[in-house]
């Protein structure tokens, strides 16, 4: 089916650029309808671009997925820039109380960095929840698909045993979220997210909420949230949290 709707987009998008050549190719011809049907054949390629793009793939774990590359530069001796690492994300925080969901954590900061390019990776010691007043987090979240009904969490799981689990793996975070909440949870800092792959529901209070797809990006002000992956795949956000005080 994927294939025949391919097809039929390109026969589409072929039959509309034959006509458009001939319209080209005819005469007289004046400069202002040219510059118009030049921008409607670049509305075409580009809709059968994103009509390509949106066809939904195959369900993937973060598991399955190739984990992210980190290029870290810094300076050598004599101060010329360097590559001091390229390589796999070396912090990789899988969830087995919510299996799917991955933390890939690429680099933190606390205070004002020195810019020196001689420190050591901050990630080696491990990793923490949120960052201090000034602090800094990147890193990227591959949440699981939209569970089916009827789903049930591993054997064993409970919210308090998920809770912990995360607050093991990544310190503090499970005293974020609300008992009861739905996944509630608010922090001390502002995040700049970006949706990398998939689709993202992004919840406030009263049930306020935002669609979020590929490209789209969020500023979170330390406000009260929760996220729900709407697409039967998962979704893959970057993001980057600056610690905050709480006014």
């Amino acid at each position: 089916m994927g294939k025949l709707s391919s097809s039929c987009s390109w026969l589409r998008w072929s039959r509309g650029k034959k006509s458009a050549d001939a319209a080209l190719s005819s005469k007289p011809f004046e400069v202002g309808d040219r510059r118009q049907l030049l921008q409607a054949l670049s509305v075409m390629a580009t809709g059968g671009a994103l009509a390509a793009m949106s066809q939904p793939a195959d369900a993937k774990d973060a598991s399955e997925l190739p984990p992210p590359k980190r290029a870290l530069t810094g300076r050598n001796e004599a101060g010329k820039s360097v590559f001091k690492s390229f390589d796999v994300t070396s912090t990789v925080v899988e969830i087995d109380s919510n299996p799917g969901l991955t933390f890939y954590e690429l680099y933190r900061t606390e205070g004002v960095p020195d810019l020196t390019g001689l420190e050591a990776d901050p990630m080696l010691p491990g990793t923490k929840a949120f960052p201090g007043p000034g602090g800094t987090i990147f890193r990227l979240i591959s949440y699981p698909p939209k569970r089916p009904e009827g789903y049930k969490p591993p054997p064993g799981v409970t919210f308090e045993s998920g809770l912990k689990e995360l607050s093991d793996k990544l310190p503090g975070m499970g005293d974020h979220f609300e008992r009861g909440g739905g996944g509630m949870h608010t922090t001390d800092t502002i995040d700049y997210g970006v949706v990398v792959r998939g689709e993202m529901t992004l919840e406030l209070d009263d049930g306020q909420k935002v669609h979020l797809r590929q490209g789209d990006c969020i500023v979170q002000n330390g406000t009260r949230h929760r996220w729900r992956n709407p697409l039967p795949e998962p979704c893959l956000m970057a993001f980057v949290s600056l610690g905050g005080k709480r006014a």
